[in-house]
């Protein structure tokens, strides 16, 4: 069995009419109802980037938070910065991402071991493995 036909767990359901500009995309169960908007725009509504931001840097928390549980390291908080940022070059779009990561209380050489295995099993972050700039940073 392939990664690719593992057992699913779990799919997420959204749909979206409007797109990125004058948007908004519901979940099949109702716990996300969100408008969109662009980057900048004052109309009310969030953007993908943002929506990328809050899922990664979750899914990364709790890949911290599992890999710390493996290696048995009690840690008191984690708090995620995300930052993703939207570029436009040669006429197409592209993102880059940065997760600051602060784990207070943590030996350095721990908390950068626990932000390496994370990288390694947070699934946004083999989504994004040779196809988004991201860098991993311990604040």
């Amino acid at each position: 069995m392939t990664r690719s036909q593992g057992k699913v767990i779990y799919t997420a359901k959204t749909r979206t009419t409007g797109g990125r500009e004058n948007g908004q995309s519901r979940s099949s169960d109702g716990r996300l109802d969100v408008m969109l908007s662009l980057p900048g725009s004052p109309r009310m509504g969030t953007n993908p980037e943002q929506l990328f931001a809050a899922g990664w840097s979750a899914c990364f928390e709790s890949a911290i938070g599992i890999t710390a549980q493996r290696r048995r390291i009690s840690i008191p908080e984690i708090t995620i910065d995300a930052e993703i940022d939207l570029h436009l070059a040669d006429g197409e779009y592209f993102i880059s991402g940065r997760l600051n990561v602060s784990l207070p209380g943590l030996d350095r050489d721990i908390a950068l071991s626990l932000i390496k295995d994370a990288e390694r099993i947070c699934t946004y972050s083999k989504a994004v493995r040779g196809n988004v700039d991201a860098s991993f940073n311990l604040v």
